[in-house]
């Protein structure tokens, strides 16, 4: 028999309806040799507001990603908000998958809206791509904030027990389940108080939403993360907010720190306490709280903002 409601395509709907209530409208830039990606932008460029490119980490697209927060960044910032490669309706024929050839493609997408400045939001595996974006295109990038992107680990940090998996089979496992049993698995890994009674048809009408096809693609994004991968070479000279769960055992506190050291004075961290590697409810507007204070008011002090409760500031 066939299915005939699932909640995460009524979820989806809302979210298109939310975004495009918000002032966006969906585009496709046909980058060419096979490249195409889908983009979420203005509908109606405002000249007097900064830009303000969102990227989104494994799993659901930018659209799920952002929709809690979308109405509050249109207020003040000329929205994008792209599919990377391989989700949502970004694809390639090429076999290219390192975040240095994600940033090259949503350059490309941002230059054909007339983008040449932007500020820049990178959470997880977004954030490297936000990373090598402001690596390799410095005078695109203003600002960059990078919410638990390990960019600064190196690939002998498996063997070194710093992660929660032993190799880079059981991280693909991990991040990508294909079961329920598994998605539960990955929840209680990636949030610190993970919500445990969740039906398992929820739970597989997700795992059926977001499908399978590019299962080989992803695995191969995540490997070409950590192949020989040492600590980033490029030193940023944006100004950039690092945001970290206190608990985040995908890419552990120490990531976040080395990455501090790395930067140095062009970075400021903030650890949100009692917060894994991805937010719920409170730590949400903690979050929010810290990206506002960093892309528009730059008056707020160090010292200010570690008066706000429930966070430290480094």
């Amino acid at each position: 028999m066939a299915k005939c409601f699932s909640l995460s395509a009524t979820y989806d709907r809302w979210c298109r309806f939310s975004f495009s209530r918000a002032g966006l409208k969906s585009t496709t830039t046909d980058l060419g040799e096979g490249t195409v990606m889908h983009c979420w932008v203005p509908k109606t460029y405002k000249p007097n507001k900064p830009n303000l490119l969102l990227l989104h980490g494994l799993g659901p697209t930018g659209l799920w990603t952002w929709n809690m927060f979308i109405s509050r960044f249109i207020e003040r910032f000329n929205v994008y908000v792209p599919d990377l490669l391989f989700f949502g309706d970004s694809y390639t024929t090429r076999p290219e998958w390192t975040e240095h050839f994600q940033a090259q493609c949503v350059a490309g997408a941002l230059k054909s809206q007339g983008v040449r400045k932007t500020n820049v939001v990178g959470p997880s595996y977004g954030g490297f791509v936000a990373y090598s974006l402001a690596a390799q295109f410095p005078e695109m990038v203003e600002k960059l904030v990078l919410w638990g992107a390990g960019v600064c680990m190196e690939e002998k940090d498996i063997e070194d027990g710093m992660f929660q998996v032993k190799s880079m089979d059981e991280a693909v496992k991990l991040l990508l389940p294909q079961t329920p049993e598994k998605m539960k698995e990955m929840l209680k890994v990636v949030f610190y108080k993970p919500v445990m009674n969740i039906p398992t048809c929820f739970l597989q009408d997700f795992i059926d939403f977001i499908g399978m096809e590019h299962l080989q693609d992803w695995t191969r994004l995540i490997n070409a993360l950590f192949k020989d991968r040492k600590i980033h070479g490029s030193f940023l000279t944006q100004p950039t907010l690092i945001i970290w769960g206190e608990y985040d055992k995908v890419f552990p506190l120490e990531l976040g720190q080395r990455l501090k050291r790395h930067l140095d004075e062009n970075a400021q961290l903030v650890i949100i306490k009692d917060c894994g590697h991805a937010a719920n409810g409170g730590e949400v507007k903690e979050m929010y709280k810290h990206m506002k204070s960093f892309l528009i008011d730059p008056l707020l002090s160090p010292k200010k903002a570690n008066q706000t409760k429930g966070q430290k500031v480094h």
